[in-house]
């Protein structure tokens, strides 16, 4: 479990302070730094319609398909 799980929890409230009242959902993944055996912990969290976060994570994994 990564670091930010254990010291803070990212609410859509506060998300929404932070981007704008209209923010609808969000998507955060994170990860630690690579252990000498080059594992990593990732983590993914969300909040607000599963098929937008989905639909969000999709778009993402094509802008970056795109700049290989």
């Amino acid at each position: 479990m990564s670091n930010m799980s254990k010291q803070a929890t990212l609410s859509l409230k506060d998300i929404q302070k932070l981007c704008g009242a209209k923010l609808a959902c969000y998507v955060l993944i994170t990860c630690t730094e690579p252990s000498d055996g080059g594992e990593m912990d990732v983590e993914l969290k969300f909040e607000g319609d599963e098929h937008l976060a989905g639909l969000m994570i999709e778009n993402a994994y094509q802008v970056f398909s795109e700049r290989k």
